[in-house]
């Protein structure tokens, strides 16, 4: 696979002009990628938007989902590809190396918009008046982009980014609130693979379910499993994972046939003491506090 170090190398790939800027590169109207089918990274943070005519970026349409344009999201060194890509011509690429937020409050805050660790088959289906909230602030940035740069000129495109992304992040809410239905599926097929995973027995042989295994067997991205869960239950992925062992543990405990510790172990804990620590968290009681409540 191929990776970009540079905005430049990468626009030469493309067959793009230089960027206007060494570490920012705005691209319009491209409508197709000429890339296709060889898969590449950057050290950037890109965001795309378009409206497929054909290609097989398949973005799993849902019958809640608009038929507007989508927008994609992808992060430093993730993996990108496109296979026969056709996108109409009001479509935009916005590649920003992360060098370019060094100094700056994004710097941060872009970590916790959970959307870049999503895969392209999650995409942002937006509704008329979402794509249009988008295409201004794209505007805005291409206006400044595309100015006489001054000691302003960062700060101004980096606030219009910033507003792009937390209505983006607002955007993906509505979007999971309209796929309640799907949502509610989602949650019953994790809970199945959740239990799936005790019934089977191998807590002891491969250790504790992570979030990336179960989410691997529901054919989602860890990180889009978790906001669905977080928007359907209020509880992410990994503090679902953790009721269900102490639900376990429960039961195990008020069998009274194992040991404390022998329970951790059945149950794929490195230790006693982390089993005690996640147990207490969730029950309020030490699994020795909890057993003696059991027998009086």
């Amino acid at each position: 696979m191929r990776h970009f170090n540079t905005l430049g190398t990468m626009r030469h790939e493309l067959g793009l002009p230089p960027a206007e800027h060494p570490l920012l590169s705005l691209e319009r109207g491209l409508t197709s990628c000429p890339l296709d089918g060889e898969a590449f990274s950057t050290d950037c943070y890109g965001i795309m938007f378009k409206k497929l005519k054909s290609g097989v970026m398949l973005y799993g349409r849902t019958a809640y989902d608009h038929t507007n344009g989508s927008l994609s999201f992808v992060k430093p060194r993730q993996r990108i590809e496109f296979r026969n890509l056709d996108v109409e011509e009001d479509s935009f690429l916005l590649f920003m190396h992360e060098d370019y937020l060094n100094g700056h409050p994004l710097h941060e805050q872009i970590r916790h918009y959970s959307y870049f660790d999503y895969e392209v088959s999650e995409a942002l289906h937006l509704s008329p008046r979402e794509e249009q909230i988008i295409w201004e602030l794209y505007t805005k940035i291409e206006t400044e982009y595309y100015s006489n740069p001054d000691e302003y000129s960062r700060h101004i495109i980096l606030s219009h980014l910033d507003s792009l992304l937390t209505y983006s992040q607002r955007f993906y809410k509505r979007q999971f609130i309209n796929r309640a239905e799907l949502s509610s599926k989602t949650v019953s097929k994790f809970n199945q693979a959740l239990w799936g995973y005790f019934r089977d027995g191998v807590l002891q042989t491969n250790g504790l379910p992570t979030v990336s295994q179960l989410a691997s067997q529901l054919h989602v991205s860890p990180r889009y499993l978790s906001d669905m869960l977080k928007q359907e239950t209020g509880k992410t992925a990994i503090e679902l994972i953790h009721i269900g062992l102490v639900n376990e543990a429960k039961n195990r405990l008020k069998q009274n046939e194992l040991s404390i510790s022998e329970i951790a172990y059945t149950l794929g804990f490195d230790s006693p003491s982390y089993f005690s620590r996640v147990f207490k968290k969730e029950v309020g009681l030490t699994p020795l506090g909890f057993k003696k409540g059991l027998v009086q």
